[in-house]
């Protein structure tokens, strides 16, 4: 059982690992669209 336990937070930290790259990744989106905005105010 404790070996299916740790095995298991393993998994879960590796799952966390993946959203908190994916999250990166969307917050990184978001910032070059609110980027992009600006430039064009600056434009107009």
């Amino acid at each position: 059982m404790r070996r299916r336990l740790t095995k298991s937070l393993e998994e879960l930290v590796q799952e966390n690992k993946k959203e908190l790259l994916n999250d990166k990744k969307e917050l990184e989106k978001i910032d070059k669209r609110i980027e992009q905005r600006h430039e064009i105010k600056k434009l107009a």
